[in-house]
């Protein structure tokens, strides 16, 4: 048995307790500085109140004051911020794990850097740590949402780091007969692919919106696929210019599709295809956190300045950069149909 302490107790992040448990690990579950009625409530009836779902008796949970408690004798850790999260973990957890512990995070994003230079998070916290620091810095990506996760859903994710043996060692901790597990030393590839399905799987959205603005006998079958086909093609593209393998789309495509379907990303892209500005269908989702618009932005934003560096070619990615008008620069949507096309 081992000792998994998840630091965040956010929907996600929660969820990993059911395989972490059913493995015969203990768990203890932090809270950060935003979950303190989360487990305030778990500590009653272990009910969870975002997850929606009665997590395990043995659970034990912590508030962030506790995070010196639930850290003793703890043998790996598992981050569960946001990508929202990603400089408070940097800069409040991290250094205070003990030298060598093995970590390994659900955050999905990137950092995009001045010249266009797209950084995976573990490489982003592995610069942030204080000098002499050491850290195992690993991460999560591929299709899963955390209630279907909770309910024991068929999931499979990739865990991704520099050292294959670490991975093992976490995929022992967790993998189930419904949580499958791949490796892959291919963080790059990995983390970015999953990162780029939240701006695309909002674009893809939009076509749910034309759809629900027409009526529902009028169903654009047609424009939800030729969405969802441009957007494998510039996440492909992407890849390909961050040197990932082409293997990892698999975790970003199939993300994508969960993610036309389900969650934040898709109530947020519905709204834009109805045309409704992006101010206005933000306040509409008030206390939402829609990761796919940050991510949308800084990709976005990469690819314009690597662009300028000579790196790629801006009108290889007309979904994406039209996204970002709407969101950043307040266009109304129109989605640029005929760039689809290409000759090849």
């Amino acid at each position: 048995m081992s000792v998994i302490t998840i630091i965040g107790s956010g929907q996600m992040g929660s969820a990993l307790t059911f395989p972490a448990i059913e493995n015969g690990n203990e768990v203890r579950l932090v809270g950060t500085h935003i979950d303190k009625e989360i487990i305030d409530r778990l500590r009653e009836d272990n009910y969870h109140m975002t997850l929606k779902a009665t997590l395990y008796d043995s659970c034990k949970y912590y508030q962030l004051e506790e995070l010196e408690e639930a850290l003793d004798g703890t043998d790996v850790v598992i981050g569960g911020v946001s990508s929202f999260g990603v400089d408070w973990f940097g800069t409040e957890i991290l250094p205070k794990l003990p030298d060598g512990m093995e970590v390994i995070t659900v955050t999905k994003g990137m950092i995009n850097e001045p010249d266009g230079t797209l950084v995976p998070y573990p490489y982003y916290w592995q610069r942030m740590l204080p000098e002499g620091k050491k850290l195992s810095l690993n991460a999560i990506g591929g299709p899963c949402i955390a209630l279907k996760l909770a309910n024991h859903d068929q999931t499979h994710v990739a865990f991704c780091g520099e050292d294959m043996e670490v991975l093992r060692k976490f995929k022992n901790m967790l993998t189930t007969d419904y949580y499958h597990i791949s490796l892959s030393t291919d963080v790059t590839g990995v983390e970015c692919s999953v990162a780029l399905k939240n701006g695309y799987a909002m674009a893809t959205a939009t076509a749910i919106g034309m759809e629900e603005l027409r009526g529902d006998d009028f169903k654009l079958f047609d424009a939800q696929a030729m969405l969802f086909g441009q957007s494998m093609k510039e996440m492909m593209r992407l890849l390909d210019v961050v040197g990932g393998e082409p293997i990892n789309l698999i975790h970003g495509v199939g993300d994508l599709y969960v993610t036309v379907f389900n969650g934040r990303s898709r109530r947020m892209g519905i709204l834009l295809g109805k045309g409704i500005p992006y101010a206005e269908a933000k306040e509409m989702l008030a206390g939402e956190t829609v990761e796919a618009v940050v991510i949308a932005q800084r990709t976005a934003q990469a690819v314009r300045d690597m662009a300028k560096r000579g790196v790629l070619k801006e009108e290889d990615y007309p979904l994406l950069l039209h996204i970002d008008d709407v969101i950043t620069r307040g266009v109304k949507i129109d989605i640029p149909w005929d760039a689809f096309a290409e000759e090849q």
